[in-house]
């Protein structure tokens, strides 16, 4: 069986085949979380000085024999610096840090409410007799097989090389397919003095084990270098990817160097009626602020203190989860996140748009933000007074307002938002008096 190979510059992608209420900022009712989205890769970046712990989730689909990855890693890795980590802590994330929809009702104008609102693996050596011929040919390519593990049910090897040209023949003679176009990239890592981890699943462990998915992998590293090498995963792709890259860090926000960091348009006022379809407004107004940067940016969806949220999508993440994930410096207590900044960056990437690996720093910034979208109701009420009569006379202005932004976010035609808006059935007084007993 001829192996893909998973080019994944550390992400997996397939080659060759409204009012505020005080503390509380809206009840929120949907999140765009990755699944929104195909051939999403993830990759969690815990980062302390030098110190980098990476945790990356496949999406590769398919059968688990064909499955490898091949990864740049800037310094040579140990047997220990390896874990399988659990996908549960990345769909943790991924919903905490989730672009969410929120929602209000109008009050009686009528009338004023205040509302209050490390990780275990198992281990084994490969063949020792295939691995002294596998390492003898190796060498004869410029090959240097530097390390060999079994951790968890994947088979790992740590190489180097001195030229591309060798590192390709060896991977194609031990049942790798390369996509054409790779040689050079390959190249340029290797004029880096980097070295590739190449995990393939170890089918007997994986039967052993019990797992009928692939686990994400782990790789803790110290180098200077914070970057995420996302070239090789252009070779001959077919199309444009999407990665989200959530990083963990003590001191603030994370952005990019060698790209714009832009922030997602945040805050806007929609028409109700975008609440039953959350998911496909989501994709039209990412693909929109895709076309208007170019395909050139990586974008800010979230950026956060751990320890809360406003709303919360998910719970923040235990002391446990982070310290897994590779936050060895926030301690064990409950309010450990607070020693936290997670923020979250999502790239729609090509080889034309984005020639150079991601480059990152870390900065002093702890300001708040998340991708939010408000929602408002109206009062339907039939109190009569002053203010009931100019909220009524504004309301249409409003819902207008609201129409435009969502045709400017997404690119809809302006009649067809007013005609789904006019269609709207509003909340009943029964769906708003339940929203007010939660919540005040």
């Amino acid at each position: 069986m001829r192996r893909f190979i998973l080019f994944i510059g550390f992400a997996a992608c397939l080659l060759g085949c409204v009012e505020p209420l005080r503390a509380f900022c809206g009840f929120y009712v949907a999140k765009a979380d990755t699944s929104l989205f195909n051939r999403a890769s993830q990759v969690v970046l815990a980062r302390d000085g030098n110190r980098t712990v990476l945790t990356m989730a496949s999406d590769f689909k398919g059968t688990p024999n064909e499955f490898a990855v091949v990864i740049p890693v800037p310094t040579f890795i140990t047997r220990e610096q390896i874990h399988i980590a659990e996908k549960a802590l990345i769909d943790h994330i991924d919903a905490y840090t989730a672009p969410r929809l929120v929602e209000y009702f109008d009050s009686d104008p009528c009338r004023r409410y205040e509302m209050l609102q490390p990780m275990s693996a198992a281990g084994g050596a490969m063949d020792s007799a295939k691995m002294v011929a596998k390492d003898a040919r190796a060498k004869a390519l410029g090959v240097t097989i530097e390390a060999q593990y079994t951790v968890g049910e994947y088979d790992i090897l740590i190489l180097s090389a001195k030229q591309s040209g060798g590192l390709e023949t060896w991977l194609t003679e031990n049942g790798y397919r390369i996509p054409a176009g790779a040689g050079p990239v390959i190249g340029s890592y290797l004029r880096q003095n980097m070295r590739f981890f190449v995990a393939r699943v170890n089918l007997s462990e994986q039967t052993r084990l019990g797992f009928r998915y692939l686990r994400p992998l782990q790789v803790a590293y110290e180098s200077p270098k914070f970057m995420l090498p996302i070239r090789l995963g252009t070779v001959n792709a077919n199309g444009p990817q999407e990665l989200f890259i959530y990083t963990l860090t003590r001191t603030g926000r994370v952005e990019t160097t060698n790209y714009r960091t832009v922030k997602l348009p945040s805050g806007s006022e929609l028409p109700p009626y975008v609440k039953d379809d959350f998911p496909r407004f989501y994709r039209a107004m990412f693909e929109q602020q895709v076309r208007r940067e170019s395909m050139s940016a990586v974008f800010l969806e979230y950026a956060w203190d751990m320890a809360w949220c406003d709303p919360c999508a998910a719970d923040p993440m235990s002391a446990t989860e982070l310290k897994t994930l590779g936050v060895f410096w926030a301690g064990d207590d409950a309010r450990a996140g607070q020693n936290v900044f997670v923020t979250r960056l999502h790239v729609r990437y090509d080889a034309q748009h984005f020639p150079e690996d991601l480059v990152f720093q870390q900065t002093g910034d702890r300001e708040n933000f998340q991708g939010r979208y408000v929602l408002r109701h109206a009062w339907t009420g039939g109190d009569t007074c002053p203010a009931a009569t100019e909220y009524k006379r504004t309301l249409a202005d409003r819902r207008e307002k609201e129409a435009q932004t969502l045709s400017s976010l997404t690119g809809w035609r302006i009649e067809e938002i007013r005609k789904q808006a006019s269609l709207q059935v509003p909340p009943t007084t029964e769906d708003v008096a339940w929203w007010r007993r939660i919540w005040k």
